[in-house]
């Protein structure tokens, strides 16, 4: 198998992960509250991320440098995954992903101010479009609007400044650090709401929520493998393959049947974003 075609394979297959944790987190979401989730989630991640460090990388790896980084990064992945989870609770699972799929979008308003980064005509037409997508879905004014359709939106808003961040923590702390430590922030911060009250744990549930945490953390070495030996603008695309995944298994599980505006805003959302990946591609 070439480098090329493995890293492809290795693409889909952690977005095909994500999308089983986003699925596992709404069903347990819908007899948990949010923080119990988030935290016994990343908790089960660490059965993932443990063993790697023990068999396949070196402790050393995980020295912070930049602590003030690695604890805003660790804040805005808390607030983003509780936002995500939370939307997930709220609306079908393929309506949810494809709204988060603008983070992209906001992440390139925001290389500007943060990263000192130009906006090219091409960028500026896929933010034009990518929020004429979310409209399309959104129908603010109209009947059909949904308060709940604002929690992935802002989610979105949340990880495209967290990914920003993660460039410039990605000059002095190595992937592996940054996986390691957020998921260690994530968890704490889902274990500070247990005063709040926490449901019983069923060892049904309990399955269920080791099976989030090992799909979470398999799909982002899975990931992060993809990217390290395969080109990042070719491997873009497939990311859009949790559109499907999310469409299938919210019809599977739930029944769910994606809308006409939501089958039209993704379209709208997805081609802004391959529009850009291809134009800067080309230089």
């Amino acid at each position: 198998m070439s480098p090329m075609l493995r890293s492809l394979g290795l693409m889909a297959l952690g977005i095909l992960l994500l999308t089983a944790n986003d699925a596992t987190s709404k069903y347990l979401v819908q007899s948990h509250p949010i923080g119990q989730v988030v935290g016994l989630r990343q908790a089960s991640t660490l059965l993932v991320l443990i063993p790697y460090m023990i068999f396949f990388s070196r402790w050393s790896l995980l020295r912070v440098v930049d602590l003030r980084g690695q604890l805003m990064r660790g804040t805005l992945f808390i607030i983003g995954s509780m936002l995500i989870v939370w939307s997930l609770g709220e609306l079908p699972l393929a309506t949810a992903i494809t709204m988060l799929y603008i983070s992209p979008i906001f992440m390139v308003i925001l290389s500007v101010p943060l990263l000192g980064e130009r906006i090219s005509r091409h960028r500026w037409v896929a933010v034009i479009g990518g929020f004429a997508g979310v409209l399309i879905i959104m129908r603010p004014g109209g009947a059909g609007f949904q308060w709940a359709l604002m929690l992935p939106l802002l989610a979105a808003m949340v990880n495209a400044l967290r990914d920003v961040l993660t460039r410039k923590l990605a000059r002095t702390e190595t992937s592996i650090s940054i996986l390691f430590w957020s998921n260690i922030i994530l968890m704490t911060g889902g274990f500070m709401t247990l005063p709040m009250g926490w449901a019983p744990v069923s060892a049904h549930d309990a399955f269920w929520f080791v099976a989030a945490g090992i799909f979470n953390g398999t799909a982002h070495f899975c990931i992060i493998d993809a990217l390290r030996t395969g080109e990042a603008s070719a491997l873009a695309p497939i990311r859009y393959t949790a559109l499907l995944w999310a469409a299938l298994l919210g019809f599977v599980v739930w029944g769910d049947v994606p809308e006409l505006w939501l089958l039209a805003g993704a379209t709208v959302i997805v081609g802004s974003s391959l529009y850009m990946i291809r134009a800067e591609r080309r230089g």
